[in-house]
């Protein structure tokens, strides 16, 4: 009787292999190239709506980019972001001024009209998501589908996002909890490097932030007054302030040079310079010798497709919705 070796290389790669085959089989996890012969054209669809969307407003990228990180945060990567009605997600305090939902359902109607009931929302909104950053200026990198959307959606559940005063302690628990680690918190965060945010947001950073009545000491001095001047104590709180300063419609690794020079926007975000155990990751994004290098774009498709999987529904889970603003 003969035996096969458990060691050997390439039976070891057959296992791999059958495994994946086996998982996929039963619906489990996602996979580059889900729709090659359920709707092959799914793809190049998506990004055709989301280039035609952004050639008119560029504020469509960060704000596709922001909605695939706020979905997958809430009930995993499901599309639930994107139901309309009293107390659903797109209504929590941290949704209320996200833009884009029209992109997805522009997707959403074409791709029905060639494979309908095929094509999951949640599926669409993470290749959108990655085409807005590459219309951005950014990296592109293979998207794993096979998702299928969520019928929950409550508005309860997005106090559970990171948010903007939230610690580097608090920032780290809750990445982990969806099993992201450190480098994936300062690289996703990276993706503040389109954007804008209000005023709301970071105004209490410029006036009375410490006991003596000064700004957030964390704010470098000659920043100040430019920041100000475009938030005053008393002025409209709405008002729109670029993320990466002199860069918000380019992906590029600025946003990391800006922490660096305390001219971070949101104290979160301010935080990863000045928190020794992310400040390293920030470092190594500008290339700062004597530590080991890590290319800011590569990295970022990585965490993405990482982020991607959080909790996602396949196989049996979960429906293919018709229209991604209500359940079926």
């Amino acid at each position: 009787m003969r035996f096969i070796c458990l060691t050997n290389p390439l039976f070891v790669t057959f296992l791999f292999v059958l495994a994946s085959l086996v998982a996929l089989s039963l619906g489990q996890g996602t996979r580059v190239g889900f729709y090659s012969t359920s709707c092959p054209r799914v793809e190049s669809i998506v990004q055709l709506t989301v280039r035609s969307h952004f050639s008119s407003n560029r504020a469509i990228a960060p704000g596709l980019l922001r909605m695939h990180f706020h979905d997958c945060f809430v009930q995993g990567c499901d599309g639930s972001i994107l139901i309309d009605g009293d107390n659903t997600e797109k209504t929590g305090g941290p949704n209320q001024l996200l833009r884009g939902y029209e992109v997805i359902d522009d997707a959403k109607k074409q791709l029905e009209a060639v494979c309908s009931g095929v094509v999951s929302c949640a599926d669409i909104l993470a290749l959108a998501a990655r085409d807005s950053v590459v219309l951005a200026g950014g990296p592109g990198w293979a998207v794993p589908t096979g998702r299928r959307d969520g019928r929950v959606s409550l508005a309860s559940d997005t106090s559970n996002l990171p948010g903007f005063t939230d610690s580097i302690d608090m920032q780290k628990q809750k990445f982990q909890a969806k099993g992201l680690n450190t480098q994936d918190l300062v690289t996703l965060v990276g993706g503040h490097t389109i954007g804008t945010t209000a005023c709301q947001f970071f105004r209490y950073r410029l006036y009375n932030f410490t006991s003596s009545g000064g700004a957030d000491p964390s704010i470098n001095a000659a920043f100040l007054p430019t920041l100000q001047s475009l938030c005053p104590a008393d002025g409209d709180g709405s008002r729109r302030v670029g993320l990466d300063n002199g860069s918000e419609n380019r992906f590029d690794n600025s946003f990391f040079a800006n922490l660096r020079d305390g001219r971070g926007i949101l104290e979160s975000d301010q935080k990863l310079w000045t928190d020794e155990s992310t400040r390293t990751f920030v470092q190594r994004y500008l290339g700062v010798r004597g530590l080991l290098g890590l290319t800011f774009s590569v990295e970022f498709g990585r965490s993405m497709v990482k982020m991607s999987n959080i909790e996602v529904k396949t196989g049996s889970d979960g429906e293919i919705r018709r229209v991604c603003s209500a359940v079926n």
